[in-house]
């Protein structure tokens, strides 16, 4: 089908350019005063790495996880396509309104400042919510359970990281962190 060879082409292009972003704007991130450790660290990676391998090679796991659960259609490909735009939109604002400050683990940086503007003002882990609806159009595109499984993988690792940042937060900014949560959801806006 040439819709979905299409939707496979603008969802690899929007990982790619996520992928090269991050990698980039890693270069220039402020010097780090705090690191979890290799062991904290662990804990949500091993979740994000089994959600990654079910979603490139879900098709080649055993049944049930290979099971075509949304069947491919049109509506469906060019409904992924656009999440997966939305996402990368949403997770490269997140990471330009962070700046500096961003890690991809667990960190304090000197100087570290509690970001709450931009898309900040809706979530606090926007780059997360953008990360995961890129993950769940591509799932979407893709339409096998494995997908779907590594999605609910990749919350749940991504559950477990966001609570480790927010008590360094609440440590950090103690009386504004509090009012922040107050105010934010933490990664699906006006939900959760």
């Amino acid at each position: 089908m040439q819709t979905y060879s299409l939707v496979r082409d603008i969802i690899s292009g929007c990982w790619l350019v996520f992928i090269t972003v991050w990698v980039l704007a890693a270069l220039s991130t402020k010097r780090v005063v705090y690191r979890e450790s290799r062991a904290q660290r662990l804990r949500y990676w091993a979740w994000l790495v089994i959600a990654y391998f079910l979603l490139l090679y879900g098709p080649r796991f055993p049944y049930p996880l290979n099971l075509r659960i949304v069947p491919h259609v049109a509506t469906t490909a060019w409904t992924a396509a656009v999440l997966c735009v939305i996402g990368l939109v949403f997770a490269l604002w997140a990471r330009v309104t962070l700046g500096r400050n961003w890690s991809g683990v667990v960190t304090l940086k000197e100087g570290h400042e509690l970001v709450e503007r931009g898309p900040y003002r809706f979530v606090r882990h926007p780059i997360y919510t953008g990360i995961l609806t890129m993950f769940f159009a591509t799932a979407l595109a893709q339409g096998h359970l494995s997908g779907f499984v590594g999605t609910l993988l990749m919350f749940g690792s991504f559950w477990i990281k966001l609570r480790d940042e927010e008590k360094l937060m609440l440590l950090q900014f103690p009386e504004r962190y509090a009012d922040y949560r107050r105010r934010a959801k933490r990664i699906i806006p006006f939900v959760l």
